[in-house]
């Protein structure tokens, strides 16, 4: 394999594995929202701030020369899984 390619996807492995370790811990912490919000009685989605975090998301992506259409349907993703593990933590809750 050409040495200039092999130091790319060496790279590109580096990152993957970072994405992934960096998820790993948001979820620990979303994990922890969820059953404070469960607790608490609050709701498993919170609209507002969901808005706030994607507006964030696309300012930070558009300044990172990222498209923020793409940064806005990850963050997404993202945040439907939360909501879905915070619903399965509340329905434990009561």
């Amino acid at each position: 394999m050409d040495e200039k390619l092999k130091q790319y996807r060496e790279s590109i492995n580096n990152i993957d594995a970072a994405l992934v370790f960096m998820l790993a811990e948001r979820f620990k912490v979303t994990q922890a929202v969820g059953e404070y919000k469960a607790k608490n009685s609050l709701p498993p989605a919170d609209g507002a701030r969901e808005k706030e975090q994607i507006a964030r998301l696309r300012q930070l992506a558009s300044d990172a020369n990222l498209d923020p259409e793409f940064s806005e349907k990850f963050l997404r993703f993202i945040i439907d899984e939360v909501i879905r593990h915070h619903e399965r933590i509340r329905g434990k809750a009561d």
